[in-house]
């Protein structure tokens, strides 16, 4: 017992972060003793300091393969579990033996270490070939009495055939696996019904004879069997749609019990599953609305799920009831969610404008910034949806200019006043003082909203605006320091040069007919357009940007020798070292263009090859909100784009400088430049070779991530 109580005072300063490295050979003697709980112990310490001590951790493996013949079951199977967890190179050879006669055990626990460690074993190895033998071996463990060796079976030959496209399900392996089913525990079952995704029954009559085994899995009460099983039965069932929407209303009461669990993180997921739901099959929850009503103590991103869920399941027999659900929203104390209520009631409004203007016409009695913001934002977008409400808005925007402060909210109020002034008595008016305030205005986006206003209500209302105008036009001509600004503004003047009428033709094109309503694409998905993304990340994370993450995976370590390059002769090299010869395609639009990871260029090298080159594109890319550089120089990592230098967040202006290298040794240097937040963000980019097919591959690249970026901080 004194033994062991050294031993944990050893752990204990090991997690605390003390190097106790010095130890190891004292450590592995400790484990020749009988005690299992010590042996544990020094496994613990074995396996976290053997990278540090690969030659004395030979001493362990030593002590180890002892350990794995020894009688108790429970020794050997922690002597394998330690050995296959030692990250050290070599390791392979000492762990072959010792496995294969694992696999062959009399006792269970050991036959599922050792299939566990056949995975771990050959990642290891790297690259090295699959050994036939082992991959058998495996094969015909998956008839093996335990269940849980069946199921790790299955992990283990998915990892090691990963290259091959996974382990292989044949008919005699799916019936097996089906028949197993009623053994398995949940986890064993989900992960089971996840390989059954791979066989593809040959008769219809097969195909039911398996649905109906796997019947009792949608009355399960694990929302993982249930969710894994919906997946196979919608996958399996493509060709019979009647059956997929018999699924589809059995697992209803699973996702909405789902939906109110207490697992935040479940909750959320399955709120995702039901909008993707709701594609094929509008108004399938609708009896259950309010299932959907937010609660108090739920997180933000919550209640703005179940917002777009409440969106999607109006209807008249629910709409009063949703209304005022989502008006109470409104008032709440945190901004965000209080403008994403007006925003669905926004949504709402385009099938049931009156009820949905009058209550936003009531939110702006409030006087409240963001409310008064996000209400003219809504009713931006009614209009242009929905021309027939155009004069109720019109008769509500009066007196809103006094409470708007935000960009978007006065970027929202001017197009509005540009686009229907002559229905709006002080439109302008009230262009008149945002044109007296023009220069302590920060925003160059309004400034160029308020340059078209004033043009379009200019045409419709001469007298009231001349004035106004050329004072506005003088300003972005003479005095604007913004390019962008001052562009916009020459461009207006040397139009209106050219003539009223040529002005009219390019600013006032045909507007709709408010007798047409909103014409909206309503087209119901059919499933199968997105069963095979069921029970995955993609409704969480959005199909885009899923496919996005899974394009990009990180290779994993191996252990293998392989020869070293020492840094300090980094700087003699090429820029991009001989070492880097993976690649990995950068995004399936962007041609041949391969990057290669790991550019290793310093600042001086950038600063002195940026100054010998000029600029072959330059574009402005929409920004709305703060700059994150954390999140943006990780998305910039992923498709092997390295960071020189960034500006940290709040710096305004804000820049950043990055370089980027194909495999044909051509280097890309490029400058992000933000003036301000909530405007455009300025790219200009470098190439060390004239490649117009490259180059318009790295833009494309470099739009797709701060794109994805941009859509995630927003």
């Amino acid at each position: 017992m004194r033994y062991r109580n050294a031993v944990l005072r050893v752990i204990r300063h090991m997690a605390q972060g003390v190097d106790v490295s010095g130890l190891f050979p004292e450590m592995v003697k400790a484990s020749a003793v009988p005690d299992v709980v010590q042996k544990k112990l020094v496994s613990l310490y074995v396996r976290a300091q053997a990278p540090r001590q690969p030659q004395l951790a030979l001493l362990a493996v030593n002590t180890l393969r002892k350990d794995c013949a020894h009688p108790s079951p429970a020794v050997r199977g922690l002597a394998l579990r330690s050995m296959c967890g030692l990250r050290m190179p070599g390791i392979q050879e000492y762990l072959q033996q010792p496995l294969l006669s694992g696999l062959r055990d009399k006792a269970s626990y050991v036959r599922r270490v050792a299939v566990l460690g056949c995975a771990k074993m050959l990642k290891l190895q790297g690259d090295c070939e699959v050994d036939g033998a082992l991959v058998n071996e495996l094969y015909s463990l998956l008839r093996d009495s335990d269940p849980i060796v069946v199921v790790n079976c299955l992990r283990a030959l998915e990892e090691i055939l990963k290259k091959e496209g996974g382990v292989v399900i044949n008919k005699p392996i799916a019936h097996h696996l089906l028949n197993r089913m009623a053994d398995l525990d949940q986890w064993g079952q989900s992960e089971v019904l996840t390989f059954l995704l791979r066989y593809k029954p040959r008769t219809e009559e097969e195909l039911f004879d398996i649905l109906n085994l796997l019947d009792g899995c949608l009355k399960s009460s694990s929302p993982s069997v249930v969710m894994a099983a919906t997946k196979l039965f919608l996958v399996l069932a493509r060709e019979y749609p009647h059956v997929q929407a018999d699924v589809l209303v059995r697992v209803k009461g699973p996702l909405l019990s789902a939906c109110t669990s207490e697992s935040r993180e479940l909750c959320f997921t399955a709120l995702c599953h039901v909008r993707q739901i709701l594609r094929s099959l509008p108004g399938h929850f609708s009896s259950h609305y309010k299932k959907f009503f937010c609660s108090y103590s739920e997180p933000h991103y919550i209640k703005c799920q179940k917002m777009d869920v409440l969106c999607e399941l109006v209807n008249d027999e629910n709409v009063q009831q949703v209304l005022e659900e989502l008006k109470s929203y409104c008032t709440d104390v945190s901004i965000e969610l209080a403008q994403a209520a007006i925003f669905a009631i926004g949504n709402i409004a385009r099938t049931y404008t009156e009820q949905c203007v009058g209550i936003l016409t009531e939110l702006l009695r409030l006087q409240q910034e963001h409310i008064t913001s996000a209400v003219i934002q809504a009713f931006r977008d009614l209009v242009w949806l929905c021309p027939q409400c155009t004069d109720a808005v019109c008769r509500a925007l009066p007196g809103c200019e006094d409470t708007i402060q935000d960009s978007e909210g006065k970027q929202a109020l001017i197009w509005l006043l540009g686009t229907h002034g002559e229905k709006v008595p002080n439109a302008p008016y009230v262009l008149e003082d945002f044109v007296e305030n023009v220069k302590s205005e920060m925003f160059p986006a309004v400034k160029m909203e308020l340059l078209t206003a004033l043009v379009r209500l200019f045409l419709s209302r001469p007298a009231e605006c001349q004035d106004t105008l050329g004072r506005l036009l003088y300003f972005c001509i003479e005095e604007e320091m913004d390019m962008a600004v001052r562009d916009r503004g020459l461009f207006y003047y040397r139009l209106l040069q050219s003539g009223v009428e040529q002005v009219k033709r390019v600013l006032c094109g045909p507007k709709s007919d408010p007798s047409l309503g909103l014409l909206e694409d309503k087209t119901e998905q059919p499933v199968n357009a997105w069963a095979s993304e069921f029970n995955t990340l993609a409704p969480v994370y959005g199909r885009e940007r899923w496919a996005l993450v899974t394009a990009h995976q990180p290779a994993e370590p191996s252990y293998t020798c392989s020869p070293r390059i020492d840094s300090s002769n980094r700087d003699t090299e090429s820029l991009i070292s001989e070492e880097n010869k993976e690649v990995l395609k950068v995004h399936p639009d962007t041609g041949s263009l391969t990057l290669i990871p790991d550019v290793y260029l310093t600042a001086e090298q950038f600063e002195k090859t940026w100054l010998s080159l000029n600029t072959n594109w330059h574009l402005s890319l929409p920004w709305c909100g703060a700059v994150h550089p954390d999140t943006i120089q990780a998305a910039l990592h992923v498709v092997h784009i390295q960071t020189i230098a960034m500006s940290k967040a709040g710096v305004q202006p804000w820049k950043a400088y990055l370089s980027a290298q194909d495999d044909a040794g051509c280097l890309f240097l490029t400058e992000l430049l933000l003036e301000a937040a909530d405007s455009e963000m300025q790219v200009s980019v470098k190439q060390s070779e004239a490649k117009p097919e490259a180059m318009q591959a790295f833009i494309s690249v470099l739009k797709t991530v701060m794109g994805t970026v941009a859509g995630l901080e927003s």
